[in-house]
This record gives structure tokens, C-alpha cells and sequence, in this order.
């Protein structure tokens, strides 16, 4: 049985959480699915412009995690932008 994932702490909750290009019907697009915690990532990182283990610290998680969460987070961004699909930010479940 796998490990259960920790809560990492989220400082803000994104006010915008669909994006699509402009021009083509939702319902003719694919999309990719950006978590919460990839979210704030992007955040932490890129706007905010602090460094990895200053992140890490943020989101109470190892630098390591924090790592693969960016490192999803971009993934995912890039293939949104390079094949033309749509970007959902899902919401954090309250377990």
C-alpha cells in the first residue's frame, strides 16, 4: 500500500482556474489537469522568484518534492502550450 501524501502548505488559492486558447470551443480541446500544489509552485518559483530550498521551506515539504512538484507543474504547462490544450487548476480536496 503506498505511502499517503502529506498536506503541503498552499499560501493562496488561485482566483483563475481554467485557461484555454483563444479562439477554439472548449469542447474541442483537451486538457491537462495542474494541482493546487503545482500551482503554488509555479508561483513560489517563477513569480515570487525565490530559490528551491526557500520554496521548499514555504510549502513544508523537502527540496526533493518540491523538485518533482515544479518539475510536473512545467511539464504539464509546456505540453498545454506546445499542443494547443486547455490548463485546469483542480481544487484541493478537504480530506
Amino acid at each position: 500500500m503506498p505511502r499517503p501524501r502529506s498536506q503541503k502548505k498552499l499560501e493562496q488559492v488561485p482566483e483563475i482556474t481554467f485557461y484555454k486558447p483563444q479562439g477554439i470551443p472548449l469542447k474541442n480541446l483537451q486538457s491537462v489537469e495542474i494541482s493546487h500544489e503545482e500551482w503554488e509552485s509555479l508561483r513560489l518559483k517563477h513569480l515570487e522568484k525565490l530559490n528551491q530550498i526557500s520554496c521548499a521551506k514555504k510549502m513544508k515539504t523537502s527540496q526533493s518534492t518540491f523538485h518533482r512538484i515544479l518539475s510536473s507543474a512545467q511539464k504539464k504547462i509546456g505540453q498545454a502550450i506546445v499542443k494547443g490544450m486547455a490548463i485546469k487548476i483542480i481544487q484541493r480536496r478537504a480530506d
